[in-house]
Parts: C-alpha cells; structure tokens; sequence
C-alpha cells in the first residue's frame, strides 16, 4: 500500500493532473448546453404546434438530433486535444480540421434530415407529382453526398485535380464494366423527367407482358403491381426501348358495340337507330362532345346489324361498366318497345317444288334393293 502511495505521488507531480480539471470542466458546460438546447427546442416545437404552416416543425425536426450531436461533439475535440497534450505528440493540426469537417458534416447531415422530412411531406399530398417530388429527392441527396465527400477530401488535403483526372480514365472503365447499371439510372432520369408513368398509374406495353400498376420509380428499377397482385420489377432501361401505355390517362372510355336484328325486323330498323341515338345523346353518363354514332351498317348471315359508337365521361374502369351495362339494357328496352327482337345465329333451307317430289322418292340403292330391270 505504501509503495502505491508512494507511485501516485510520483505520477501525480510528474503529469500535473490539472488537465482533468479542464476536461471537467468543458463536460460540464457540454451538459448545460445541451439541457438549454433541450428547452429551447422544446418551446420551439411548443410554438410551432399552433401555426397553421408545417415547414417550421420540419425544419426545427431536421435540425433537433444534429445540433444535440455537435453540442457533444465539440466540447470532446478540445477533451482530446488535452489527452494528447499530455501525452506531448502533436495532433492540433489535425484535431483543428476534423473540427471544421465535424461542423461541416452536421450540415450536411441536417441539409440531408431536411431533403427527406420535405420529400416526405410533399409525398403526402395528392396535389403533386409524387414521380417528381420522387425525382428531386434523390437527385439532391446525390448532390449532397457528392459535395460532402469532396470537402472532407479537401479538407484533409487530397488534391481534387488529381483525383479528378484520375476519375476521369476510372470512370471510363468503370462505366464500361456497369453499363447495364448506367442505363437503368438514366432510364430512371428520363422517367422522372419525361413523365411517361406515374406513381399509382396503370400501365401497359403491347411490346412486352408487362400490365399493371405502378407502385415505385427507384433509380435502377421500377416496381409494378400486376393484376393478379404480383410484384414486377422491370429495369428503367426497358423503358427507353419499349412502347408504353397509359389508360390511367384516357380522357374517356369509348362504347364500341354491334347489335344484330332478325331480318324480318328490317322495316322497324330506321326507327330503332333513331331511337337509339337519342337514348345516347340525352345519358347524363355520355360525352356529348365526342364522337357519337348510331348507324346501320350491314347484312349479315343471319342478322342485320348496327353499331353504336360512343364515348362515357368515366374513366374509372368499374364505372365505365356500369355506364355501358345502362346503355345496353335500354337498347334492349327500345327494341322490345318496336316489337322488334335480335338475331342469333340459323339457317333457311329451301327447295323448289319440282327439287322438293323429286327428293321424296326413295331409290332402291339408297334403301339396300335391287333393280329387276332386264
């Protein structure tokens, strides 16, 4: 015991323990920062809560962890500044610019926290194009982590000429060996700006099986909701190559139907698409400004046709259904109202009265006799 006595005495004069006091002494004023932070940012969000606006709550949101972070942070550079100090090797210059990458870093970090909260909230709004709030989020946070990465080079005293030059020859092997990847994210680029789909968009290709709903535009692929509920995850790329569809867009849904009467029918016809056409033209349901026509238009085997041709205000598909079924019943209706009915598919056979004897009489061959003819 007193040789351990005797050690800390000698320790203790040798590296002047005054040092603690002053890591003491910053911990503490961290803490009273930190709990000053804590109320003030509590009053803060107190007050943000009764203003009709939420960008204040998102920007006081995206600044609340980072500055907590930095108020810890900053206090213990300067704790090991004086641990190394003590220890008599050198490391200021080095502290001092991880000091200035620290603060730069926790901007960047709220810069990134406020892309994401705003992305977000715009996300929620029915109002906007999720594609291109989508869009804008990830191109900002590229930006930023590109701009991020080349400050804490800089700042640490890599020359950006040289790795610039050097990514300029990296980049063109890099860009042969990821081509595929490459032309999916500009294939990602040219949906979000060229705008072809949307998020929540049905979508077709007649060039390839590819039918559905669109659920998510990502940098690489693009999720689609199928209608039998299954997940189809198509490359962007595909989409620079293909013809793609889009019903979700339709300004109408158009009635294109053909109906058949009996030909013994043929003197009521001109009265029945008169008819017709004004049941259509007077259908709340109907687009009165498109095209509309009701028209005799043929003979067919066994039934003399015309077809209606229309288009429904409704895009929506189970409405559009219900539009057509109302416009089929009462064309049902009015040609039931002349006395009239449709056609189904038969055949008249005829025979002269000549034709006719003559086929009544049997042959003997036909019925297994023989002739006695000499």
């Amino acid at each position: 015991m007193d040789g351990f006595l005797a050690w800390w005495r000698s320790s203790s004069e040798e590296l002047n323990f005054a040092w603690l006091e002053h890591i003491a002494v910053l911990l503490a004023m961290a803490a009273f920062a930190w709990l000053v932070w804590r109320v003030v940012f509590g009053r803060l969000v107190a007050i943000s809560m009764k203003t009709k606006t939420e960008w204040d709550t998102i920007m006081l949101q995206s600044v609340s962890v980072p500055i907590s972070v930095l108020i810890w942070l900053w206090p213990s550079s300067f704790v090991l500044d004086s641990v190394i100090a003590v220890t008599e090797k050198t490391g200021e210059s080095w502290l001092f610019i991880s000091r200035r990458v620290m603060v730069f870093a926790v901007i960047l970090w709220i810069m990134l926290r406020l892309v994401n909260r705003i992305e977000a909230y715009l996300m929620k709004s029915d109002t906007r194009d999720q594609t291109t709030v989508s869009a804008m989020g990830h191109v900002l946070r590229l930006l930023l982590a590109v701009i991020g990465v080349l400050t804490a080079l800089q700042a640490f005293g890599i020359s950006l000429t040289g790795l610039l030059t050097f990514g300029g020859v990296g980049g063109l092997i890099v860009g042969l060996a990821a081509k595929d990847l490459l032309s999916n994210f500009f294939g990602g680029l040219m949906i979000y700006f060229d705008r072809p789909f949307s998020v929540g968009d049905w979508i077709s290709s007649p060039d390839r099986n590819i039918e559905g709903t669109v659920e998510r535009i990502g940098m690489r692929m693009t999720m689609i909701r199928t209608f039998e509920s299954r997940p189809l995850y198509v490359p962007n790329s595909v989409f620079s190559s293909i013809v793609v569809q889009n019903p979700s867009r339709m300004q109408h849904r158009r009635i294109n139907e053909t109906i058949g009467l009996r030909y013994k029918d043929a003197s009521k016809m001109a009265a029945i698409v008169a008819d017709v056409k004004v049941m259509l033209e007077t259908h709340p349901d109907i687009e009165q400004r498109s095209t509309l026509m009701v028209n005799f238009d043929a003979f067919a085997g066994s039934s003399l046709n015309f077809f209606i041709y229309t288009f429904t205000k409704t895009v929506n598909w189970a409405r559009y259904h219900e539009v057509k079924q109302d416009v089929m019943l009462k064309i049902v209706e009015i040609v039931h109202a002349h006395g009239a009915d449709f056609a189904f598919p038969s055949r008249t056979i005829s025979f002269d009265k000549d034709e006719a004897i003559e086929a009544a009489i049997p042959v003997p061959e036909a019925i297994g006799g023989t002739s006695n003819t000499p």
